[in-house]
Parts: structure tokens; C-alpha cells; sequence
């Protein structure tokens, strides 16, 4: 996905959907504090920042809203336990890579425990004869590589946007997202928010420009 924001404007922003609870990018300092359980605060903005994303890929891989949420939880618990073991060691891969393992491993999990339901109430001596491992989906038809590495991309964006928002004053930001996303006219954006078209002008090439800075971000960090 194309990255350069210098002419947002013709990127069509309604691909930038603005899902504020997901800001999916990897977070270097954040991953080093989480090894503090009794940090509840960072705990929670881990917990906003990537349960989209493993939602997104438990879904996709075939899975319900009620499991897809179980994919989230024991990922994050997961990810609890094990985080003061991976210290960005290069010989581990990179964070991204390492949460991608992790649901990979909790979806595999949730087909399992469908799977064990659904042959307990259908064919329960049956069960016993074939192995469960023989009847699970196969999570390489889904190409969760590709899925994770899509959703990952797409939400770099979003966690932009949202950090961006936060910085810059909330009228500057509003006439941006009615200029750029609403695609209002220039003298409409002027008229209804009492500003000059210049302005208009000027707060789209700067907070495009904030946006661009932070995609450069977190592209760096997802890489790490």
C-alpha cells in the first residue's frame, strides 16, 4: 500500500477508515513496559491497539464474532505471559511476526474446541477414533501470512490518523476531515466552519504532512 500522503487529497481518504479503537502498529517503547502486570493503563492501550487486528484475522479465517473475541483474549493473555521473554531479540523476528504466532496459535485453538463440541454431540465415539488435528481447517487456504501483512498495512493509516488527531488542535482536524475524507469543496469547508479557503488550504497541507511523519513511524517500528 502506498504510503506518500503529500497528495492525500487524491488518494481518495475514504479508504482511511477511521477506526479509532484500533491503532495498529508496533510500539517499541510500549512492548518493553508491558511486562508490568500492575501497569492497567498500558495493559488497556495494548488491548485498544491491536484487538482489531487479531479480531479482523480470527474472522477472516472462518471463525464467530464469540470465538474471534476468544482469539483476542487469550492472545493478549498470552502475549502477558510470554512478553518479558522476547525483549526485541532479532533472533525471535520481528513483533509483528511474533503476535502473528500467537493467534495464529489461539485460532488454531478455537477451531479445536469447535471441532471437539460439535463431534461430541454428533458422533461421540467417533471422536475417539480420529484425531483432532485430522479435522482442522486448514489456516494455510486462508494464507494468514498475507491476511495478517494486509490488515497490518491497511491499519498503519489509522493508527496515524489517530495520533495525529490527538496532536493538533480539534477545529484544524475537523476541517481536514472535511476537506480530505468528506471531500467537502474548499469554499464549503470555508463557509461552514468560518475559516478563509486559505486556511482550508493550509491545515490540509500540514496535517497531511503530521500524517505522512507518522506513517514513516510506524512502518520503522513494524519492521523492528
Amino acid at each position: 500500500m502506498a504510503t506518500d500522503l503529500a497528495g492525500v487529497n487524491a488518494l481518495s481518504y475514504n479508504t482511511i477508515q477511521m477506526k479509532t479503537a484500533g491503532l495498529l502498529a508496533t510500539r517499541r517503547s510500549l512492548v518493553d513496559r508491558l511486562a508490568n502486570w500492575d501497569d492497567q493503563r498500558r495493559w488497556q492501550d495494548f488491548f485498544d491497539t491491536y484487538w482489531k487486528l487479531i479480531y479482523s484475522a480470527a474472522r477472516k479465517s472462518g471463525l464467530t464474532d464469540s470465538e474471534a473475541q476468544e482469539v483476542v483474549q487469550e492472545t493478549v493473555i498470552t502475549v502477558a505471559k510470554k512478553i518479558d521473554k522476547l525483549h526485541y531479540d532479532p533472533a525471535l523476528g520481528s513483533f509483528k511476526g511474533w503476535l502473528l504466532q500467537i493467534t495464529r496459535w489461539r485460532i488454531a485453538d478455537q477451531f479445536r474446541k469447535r471441532d471437539s463440541m460439535q463431534t461430541q454431540r454428533e458422533h461421540p465415539e467417533e471422536d475417539r477414533k480420529t484425531a483432532t488435528i485430522e479435522r482442522l481447517p486448514d489456516l494455510n487456504v486462508v494464507d494468514l501470512d498475507v491476511l495478517w501483512e494486509r490488515e497490518w498495512q491497511e491499519n498503519l493509516f489509522d493508527a496515524a490518523i489517530a495520533r495525529v488527531k490527538k496532536k493538533v488542535d480539534p477545529k484544524q482536524f475537523q476541517i481536514f476531515d472535511c476537506y480530505v475524507r468528506k471531500e467537502w469543496p474548499a469554499q464549503k469547508v470555508a463557509a461552514q466552519l468560518r475559516v478563509s479557503v486559505g486556511q482550508v488550504y493550509l491545515t490540509r497541507h500540514r496535517v497531511s504532512a503530521l500524517i505522512k511523519k507518522e506513517v514513516k513511524t510506524l512502518e520503522r517500528y513494524a519492521a523492528t
